[in-house]
């Protein structure tokens, strides 16, 4: 199985007891989906390896305490802390219409319903408060806010992600990064003429 054919789940956070068990936090939106898995796949030394799970007990919102097959102390529990926990794509559940997985719209166009097309989709970063897509614009990084007001919908013949950008982000872009920054450029002018 290799990465490209996976999504991230989740990852080991720390050992659980002395029997080989750890704690995972499954980073998704519903991780009572993910309550009857039989095994996942964990990467190590960028490569992703099957491991059977053996118990797997929910402890609060998206943490569980796991058993793997074969890991049967603390010191193999240990060494699989911070692991990246990952599943075949196919185990995502069903979308509802309209609705995308972040993966799936990656290298889109984007398309802002007041400016026409604006860039590429590059990446999402997934942040404690809020979610961001990273967009190439202008040959520069612009981060729009994930949110159900901005993303319309995506066209996936097409490839294009449809947005309604809110007043005034594209001119934070656009726009000279501070008031002097013009004034700099003027005086920098006025010096090679002298």
């Amino acid at each position: 199985m290799h990465v490209d054919e996976c999504f991230l789940l989740g990852y080991i956070v720390k050992t659980h007891g002395t029997k080989g068990q750890v704690v995972a936090f499954f980073d998704v939106d519903f991780p009572e989906d993910y309550e009857d898995l039989e095994s996942v796949f964990l990467e190590q030394k960028g490569r992703l390896i099957p491991f059977f799970i053996t118990t797997m007990e929910p402890v609060q919102k998206g943490r569980f305490i796991i058993k793997f097959e074969d890991i049967n102390t603390i010191e193999q529990a240990e060494a699989l802390r911070n692991t990246s926990i990952y599943l075949p794509l196919d185990e995502l559940p069903e979308l509802e219409e309209g609705q995308f997985y972040f993966h799936d719209v990656i290298g889109y166009q984007v398309v802002d319903e007041q400016h026409g097309a604006l860039g590429t989709v590059k990446e999402f970063y997934d942040l404690p408060q809020q979610q961001l897509m990273v967009m190439d614009y202008l040959d520069q990084e612009m981060l729009v806010p994930v949110m159900d007001e901005i993303f319309l919908r995506a066209d996936h013949e097409a490839k294009q992600l449809h947005l309604s950008l809110p007043e005034g982000l594209l001119e934070v872009y656009t726009q000279p990064s501070g008031p002097d920054e013009a004034d700099d450029i003027d005086e920098d002018t006025e010096e090679e003429e002298k």
